[in-house]
């Protein structure tokens, strides 16, 4: 990219900073997506970049076989990145305003039932090579399930979140957004063992990895999960720190709650990403009606009698 381009890159990845609280890794995704498209309009810059680069630039995404949701999340930075010049003067025109996105098929989430949650908690997490690995399992996953906390927000927990004695627990989310879930007495009560077990590390973190200084990694995580999988004879594959999100939403939907407490709990910013929850539930109620209604299904025809 040109002098002039990285000028104005720059400018718009610290607006998402400074006017939106983008994280790091957010401002660096957006800066990837801005140095690809810069390569395909090379030796135009991204300032002087045109509708058909655009469509150009998508299509090469596609014959590229990337995956539609990827090839939005591009151009829905190219979209902000384009407003942004416009707010600024910089241009007068949106290459990308007639551009439309990828279709994205939605997926719905593949949550485990109770009684494989219950399964996964009490086999799952004892047994393991010695005593600390079966109190560090009990603690991520009662933390994991009864909060719905994504991996990130759980790795990064510090040790003394567990000090107050309070029914609820401060996690920083995207963003740096903060907010406030309830901590149930056995996630409270597995944290506090862990805690006091590793009390001699003087680490900061509630999981801390390897370096007692850094925390536990997601690939490090990802093991101690594989395992207790194993243990409660679950597939490995139907296990992760997403799905067991995705089961603490589906199941407390399943038990009557609110779909606006949901969404402050798993700290989705927009209302329409809780929505795919009843989706899910949608069509467990429309399984539940094929399977167990007396009309739902056809009967057999009765063959006639022979003369």
């Amino acid at each position: 990219m040109t002098e002039v381009t990285d000028r104005h890159v720059e400018a718009f990845l610290e607006m998402l900073a400074a006017e939106r609280g983008a994280a790091l890794k957010t401002r660096q995704a957006y800066a990837s997506d801005l140095a690809d498209f810069a390569r395909h309009c090379a030796p135009m810059t991204l300032a002087q970049a045109t509708g058909e680069q655009v469509r150009s630039y998508l299509a090469s995404l596609s014959q590229a076989g990337m995956a539609a949701r990827t090839a939005a999340r591009r151009l829905s930075c190219l979209k902000q990145f384009y407003r942004f010049l416009m707010l600024e003067s910089i241009r007068y025109d949106d290459p990308t305003d007639r551009q439309q996105a990828p279709k994205i098929t939605a997926s719905l989430p593949r949550p485990l039932d109770e009684k494989e949650i219950r399964l996964l908690l009490e086999e799952g997490t004892k047994g393991h090579e010695n005593e600390r690995r079966d109190l560090l399992s009990r603690a991520a996953l009662e933390l994991l399930y009864t909060t719905g906390l994504r991996i990130s927000e759980l790795l990064s927990l510090p040790a003394n979140c567990v000090k107050a004695k309070g029914a609820m627990l401060l996690v920083r989310g995207k963003g740096g957004r903060e907010r406030l879930v309830p901590l149930s007495r056995n996630a409270r009560e597995a944290a506090e063992a862990l805690v006091h077990f590793d009390r001699d590390l003087g680490s900061p973190y509630l999981f801390p990895g390897r370096n007692p200084d850094k925390p536990l990694t997601r690939q490090g995580f990802d093991k101690i999960l594989l395992a207790c999988a194993l243990k409660a004879g679950i597939d490995p594959e139907r296990v992760s720190p997403h799905v067991l999100r995705h089961s603490f939403a589906s199941h407390l939907l399943a038990h009557g709650a609110d779909l606006r407490a949901l969404q402050m709990l798993l700290g989705h910013a927009d209302i329409a990403t809780t929505q795919i929850y009843t989706q899910v539930m949608a069509e467990r109620l429309r399984q539940l009606v094929t399977a167990h209604h007396p009309l739902a299904k056809v009967p057999p025809v009765e063959p006639a009698d022979s003369e």
